[in-house]
Formats: C-alpha cells, structure tokens, sequence
C-alpha cells in the first residue's frame, strides 16, 4: 500500500478559497504564514474551505451572501470587507456579486440583524465601492432618497388627464432599457397581477402598469365603457409618459384594449401579446354580458364572485391553491361597481375581428387550454385574422393564465420578445 502525500482535503480547501476570495489576497494570506499560526490556516482551509464551502448543497454565490450577513450579524467587519472586496473584484465572475446585489444582502440584513449592523454595512460597502468602482464600472451618485422607489414596485403615480389612470413604473434594472413594456389586466383585476412578470422584465425593458378606469386607484365614472374609450385611455397614458412605441401585453380585457389600440394608432404599438382573450363573442354570450351588469346593478358584485372565480380558474388550481384565489376574490368584489358595470359593457361589445388584418405589431396570441371563458377556438380566430400572428397554448392553464402557470407565460413572452 502506497502513501499519498498529497492532503487532498487541503488542497480542495485551498482552490475553493482562491475561487471565492481571488489569488492575491490567498497568496498574501499564505506567505504571512508563521510557526505561530500556520496550523490555523491550514485548518481553516481544510474546514470552513473544503468541509463548508465545498459541499454542492448551495450556490457558492449563495454562501457568499450568507458570510456576508453573518459577518454583518456579529459585527466581523474586517471579515465582511475581505468578502465585499472579493465579491466585487476578486474570485471567478460565478461567485461575484453585482453591487445591486450586495445592496440588497445589506438591506435584508437590516431587517434580520438590525438597522444598525446594515448602516455600518453601507458604510464599509460604500468605502470599497469608491475603491474598486472604476474597476467594475459602478459611480457613485448623489441621489436623494425621496426620489427612491420600491424595485419590485416601481414609482407610483396617476395620469394628468381625467379619468385619471394610476399606473407604476419600473425602470430598467440593467440603466439600458430596451424599450417600455406596457401590461394591461383583466376584468376584476388590478395593475398587481402582473408583479411576477414586470419584475422580471424589467431586468431589461421600463415596465409599466396601470389600472384600467374603474378598476383598483383609477378613476370611476358612472357610465357604460366601450372598447374605444379603453384603447383611447391606453394611448393617453402612452402620451403622457413619452415612452411609444411600447410593446402591449394584455390579458382578457386588456388584451382587447391591445387589438383596438393596434389597429387605432398603430404608431404606438411595436409587439403586442394577447393573452386569454377574443376580438368578439358570439350574440348570445354578449346576452350573458349585459345580464352579468344587471345582476350587478341590482346585486353587487359579491353575487358573482364564485361564479367569476370558477371561470378565472380550474377545479384543480382552486382547490391547490385556495389563498391566491381567495386574494383574486377579494379583490373582485372590492372593485368599484360602476367601474366593474362600465367595463363589463365594453368587453362585452368587443368586436374587432373583422379590423384585425389592419394590425401592424408582432403578435403573440397565448391561450389556456382549459380556458373557459376565452376558448382556444377564439384565440386561433385572432391568429388567423392578424397577419403573422403566432399562437402558444398553455396547458394546464384556464382564465387567468399568468396567475395559472406563471413560469410557462414567462416564458413564452420572452421567447417572443428576443425572437
């Protein structure tokens, strides 16, 4: 039997502590070595190097996250600088972190360890930062801190013009926004359907969202809607942003609200995704449509609220999933009755079928397959009608697919938008 001289464990330590903390400062570290403390960095390279930060079971990025609001946690600042430092610059770009990213470790920890331990935090990580910003490209800007918003949020306002439109915007994470996305909800609904989808989009493009008129913080006049006035209050929130052409995403009725502003200013709108929706309803689902804003009148919109939400989603989802359902619930029936009544008019007299050649925009239909309420059948009359149109069916997905099945409507506008 042969001896192998090699300590292996030392030596996976020590490659996992130059992957993390870079050649530099592992060289300075070991020809610092002496009689006195060579055997503890020969033991913290063998255990905290190789034992803990070799196990796979977490993300080295992830690890490094952890030190970092730990370091934080015990108030170890030398420790949470040498991993500030290498998380910026030093290590392999797998384990680094952007400054974003730190910023929200300190942020979080602030919640968990103390608003103190994060305000020192802020302080040493802006300290480095100054150091190595040139390095990775980040300056340091005034900013102040009124002018913040919430980045999974977004700032929050209302439109001048009247009815007014209350709408977030969130701006482009990487500071290059592609182009402005616009997402338009459904019936019943408001503008916080979409917070999944915004926040991922908005890696790359300006997001915007908004509440349809009568629907969440947006004005409520007493009158019956029609599509045109809808699409008309699309183009005014478009205008008063300065953001067109924008890239149109509707689901149901906004995805209604998408067709009547492509074919009315076609200049406004660049890609349009219809999710979920129909450009017409055969006469006697439009009866359906006008005894729904009699019942409400008469009744209130708790009346139909089960009703509403056994079209919205599957027997299977409803019953996996009974508190997002029981939120999309709540939401229904606290919405504005006239606004519910005046928006149930206009989806309910949607007809644009017969204009849809007329649409200039990329299109992507997507549909759920167990959609009772918008039948794949009334998607694939949109695909054939708008020139170039292309279909995605969702399975396992019914009404409100974006809340359905999250990840495979992500997908499919994605793959849509970087085609």
């Amino acid at each position: 039997m042969t001896f192998d001289a090699t300590n292996h464990d030392f030596e996976r330590g020590l490659k996992n502590r130059r992957e993390i903390l870079g050649d530099a400062w592992v060289d300075r570290s070991l020809e610092r070595a002496t009689n006195f403390n060579a055997e503890f960095q020969e033991l913290i390279t063998r255990f905290a190097w190789n034992e803990i930060w070799g196990r796979p079971g977490l993300e080295k990025k992830t690890r490094r996250a952890m030190v970092l609001a730990i370091t934080m946690a015990l108030g170890r600042w030398e420790e949470f600088e040498l991993h500030v430092r290498a998380g910026l610059v030093g290590g392999t770009p797998e384990t680094r972190l952007t400054p974003d990213e730190l910023k929200e470790i300190i942020i979080q920890t602030a919640i968990y360890a103390g608003v103190p331990a994060a305000n020192t935090g802020f302080t040493h990580a802006q300290a480095i930062l100054k150091e190595v910003g040139e390095e990775i490209g980040y300056t340091l800007t005034p900013l102040n801190p009124a002018d913040t918003c919430h980045p999974g949020i977004g700032h929050e306002h209302v439109t001048q013009s009247k009815p007014a439109l209350h709408y977030t915007r969130r701006p482009a994470r990487n500071g290059r926004p592609r182009q402005t996305v616009v997402l338009s909800h459904a019936l019943g609904c408001d503008l916080t359907m979409w917070d999944r989808l915004a926040n991922v989009l908005a890696a790359e493009y300006d997001v915007v969202c908004y509440d349809h008129r009568g629907h969440g913080s947006s004005d409520a006049p007493a009158s019956l809607y029609t599509m045109e006035a809808l699409a008309d209050d699309a183009a005014r929130l478009i205008g008063e942003l300065g953001c067109g052409p924008v890239i149109w995403i509707g689901l149901s009725m906004g995805g209604m609200v998408g067709q009547e502003l492509a074919i009315r200013r076609p200049e406004l709108v660049s890609k349009l995704v219809i999710a979920n929706s129909t450009s017409a309803y055969p006469d006697a689902v439009r009866d359906v449509w006008q005894q729904r804003i009699a019942t409400v009148k008469a009744q209130g919109i708790e009346v139909i609220a089960d009703a509403v939400m056994e079209r919205y989603f599957h027997a299977g989802f409803r019953a996996e999933r009974a508190a997002t359902v029981a939120s999309y619930r709540r939401r229904l029936v606290t919405t504005d009755a006239e606004g519910y009544i005046g928006c149930c008019n206009a989806v309910g007299t949607v007809n644009t079928t017969d204009r849809l050649p007329q649409v200039k925009a990329a299109t992507l239909v997507i549909a759920g397959e167990l959609d009772q309420g918008a039948p794949v059948s009334m998607s694939e009359t949109m695909v054939n009608q708008i020139p170039g149109a292309k279909l995605v069916v969702l399975k396992d997905a019914s009404h409100l697919a974006v809340a359905e099945q999250p990840q495979a409507f992500i997908d499919a506008v994605q793959e849509f938008l970087n085609a």
